[in-house]
């Protein structure tokens, strides 16, 4: 097993540089190929020798503490290796350059490196297990909802590309730690983190109507589909903006809306209104996953003229890449069921722009597309989040 592992290491290596060579030949480089050389880029820049883990920056910071957790005191001990969101985005990366290029060695690289990793955070100390959001060998950490629900739909996919039994189990077992962190409070909804119930919030609970939603398709059991739905309404009837279709941040227990407005909440409720369109072939679904997906195409997007002259276009904005990313699976769950192509076209534009301009040498990425900024660290979850947005790009234009 380590040589097939130290071979695949190697493989992957060797596309990184193959492919970085043909930069200056961007229009001649496939998004699948984009989506190889970024992850191979990855792999040559994140291990921990000896280990299935992955750092979180680079260059690594021994220095470098989390901004993202909800626990100072954790989040004051720098570590290691990434915490569970940022290597989470290795799973969803390979699984989706998987289903991009049909070629088995991803599977390898999925069981021989993600998955030996990810079961570093399995946590089964606490009963329903779940992932903690730091290896289990370290002081107890906290564990977060959506961070095992991103999971458990990765895992739900997985399966459904696959068929491998394995992966449908992990993914129901995900959903009973999911799904313990939701009580009657504020009329039903998931809250954000196991140890810090203050409140409900859309990022735990859009992607609970997706996962739960694509578990009623992997297993046709009913009760997975009103789950979902249920999850849906919530979300809309408690943090959806009815004058732009967006959704706000989250819902405190007293009652007050957090109304920042992030990408990835209102990409997760297009993608589950899609969902439920598909299922149900009721239009409401469909109507609402739209106004919202032309409401975040006006409000994420802005008219961008590239420096260097040619057509105007539409850039996403500088934001989390991550966020951008879950952004797009929306927009490609519903492209799947109106066919309506504008916002796949603009998302094909920010991609092929940032490939030329917000990449660097070493074939990681900067988080402004526009390269008009660099990142003096490049974050784990912003390179892995690139990989599955190129790789995306290529099963849709199929």
């Amino acid at each position: 097993m380590q040589t097939n592992k130290i071979a695949l290491y190697f493989l992957i290596v060797l596309c990184h540089c193959q492919l970085s060579c043909a930069r200056k030949n961007a229009d001649s480089i496939s998004q699948t190929d984009r989506a190889i050389s970024t992850l191979s880029a990855v792999y040559s820049y994140y291990p921990v020798s000896g280990s299935d883990l992955l750092r979180e920056m680079y260059p690594f910071d021994e220095t470098y503490t989390a901004t993202y957790l909800d626990n100072s005191e954790q989040a004051s001990h720098p570590n290691p290796y990434s915490y569970l969101w940022p290597f989470s985005g290795s799973l969803s990366a390979v699984s989706a350059l998987y289903e991009a290029s049909k070629d088995a060695q991803y599977l390898e690289i999925l069981q021989t490196k993600v998955l030996p990793g990810l079961e570093e955070y399995w946590d089964t100390t606490r009963i329903p297990a779940g992932y903690a959001s730091y290896i289990r060998t370290a002081p107890t950490s906290d564990r977060f909802y959506d961070d095992n629900i991103w999971i458990g739909i990765d895992f739900t996919d997985l399966y459904l590309l696959t068929g491998e039994k394995n992966y449908l189990q992990k993914a129901r077992s995900i959903w009973q730690f999911v799904e313990s962190g939701s009580d009657d409070a504020l009329g039903g909804g998931i809250y954000w983190c196991e140890q810090k119930k203050r409140g409900k919030n859309a990022c735990s609970n859009a992607p609970a109507a997706v996962y739960a939603l694509k578990l009623f398709e992997a297993t046709n059991d009913s009760s997975f589909f009103y789950k979902g739905k249920k999850l849906y309404e919530w979300t809309e009837q408690h943090l959806k903006d009815t004058v732009d279709n967006l959704y706000y941040d989250n819902l405190k227990l007293n009652g007050k809306v957090d109304m920042k407005k992030y990408s990835y909440n209102s990409g997760q409720m297009i993608q589950a209104g899609a969902l439920l369109y598909k299922i149900t072939r009721h239009e409401n679904y469909l109507l609402e996953a739209q106004q919202t997906a032309l409401s975040c195409y006006h409000h994420f997007f802005r008219d961008f003229k590239p420096l260097e002259g040619g057509t105007s276009f539409r850039l996403v904005k500088k934001e989390n890449v991550w966020f951008i990313a879950i952004l797009f699976r929306g927009f490609c769950e519903l492209y799947r069921v109106d066919n309506y192509k504008e916002y796949l076209d603009a998302f094909q534009k920010n991609m092929d722009y940032a490939w030329i301009h917000a990449r660097e040498e070493n074939g990681l990425f900067n988080s402004d597309w526009s390269g008009d900024s660099k990142d003096a660290s490049k974050w784990l979850l912003t390179q892995t989040a690139m990989v599955e947005m190129y790789a995306r790009l290529s099963i849709e234009n199929e």
